[in-house]
């Protein structure tokens, strides 16, 4: 029941945000958006990329403009995609954990460990980005920050524990996927905020 709750919540969030990147850019700038779209992504990645020797530019290009409605938005919506994209990664990766963990026969005590920490730093994770996000739509960018922050580290904790343990990870993708993405909403945020 409560799991049904949180997928329809998330559904109707993904909705919602969908709707707001069609809101938030005017219907006469939307050609005109159209056309220097990719420019903006590329240009918006290669910035973030500068910034930064962990941010990967190819990863961000082809993350943005997966998403159709990445080519019709402005600074502001590409955050909001960003942020989208590592929210339905991390609801992923949830379950993917707890899969993991309802399988008896994988792994090792120690990797069944690790996989619990994880399950509780995602929990708290898919929750930290609905308050980013939501932070985010109220202007008030250095909050949402600090939660991307949070996710962030979160997978860095998650991945480092089965290192710690000396333990193969089942997670280095998808908590790649994630701090990644994370960090291209982040960097975006960044610039908002360093053009306020």
């Amino acid at each position: 029941m409560l799991r049904h709750w949180h997928v329809s919540f998330l559904s109707f969030c993904f909705f919602f945000l969908f709707l707001f990147l069609f809101l938030w850019t005017p219907y006469d700038e939307i050609s005109a958006t159209r056309t220097f779209s990719v420019d903006l992504i590329n240009k918006t990645c290669k910035t973030c990329s500068d910034k930064s020797t962990v941010f990967n530019y190819t990863f961000c290009s082809a993350s943005l403009q997966e998403i159709p409605v990445s080519r019709t938005t402005n600074l502001q919506g590409l955050a909001i995609v960003a942020m989208e994209l590592a929210l339905q990664n991390a609801t992923h990766t949830l379950s993917v954990i707890k899969e993991l963990l309802r399988n008896e026969t994988w792994g090792h005590p120690f990797a069944s460990a690790c996989l619990r920490d994880c399950d509780v730093l995602y929990s708290d994770g898919v929750i930290t980005l609905v308050d980013a996000v939501a932070a985010f739509l109220e202007g008030k960018y250095g909050s949402a920050g600090a939660w991307l922050t949070a996710v962030m580290d979160g997978t860095t904790t998650c991945e480092e524990g089965f290192g710690d343990m000396e333990e193969a990870s089942p997670l280095t993708e998808q908590n790649y996927s994630v701090f990644q993405l994370c960090d291209v909403a982040l960097c975006i945020v960044n610039l908002l905020v360093s053009h306020a």
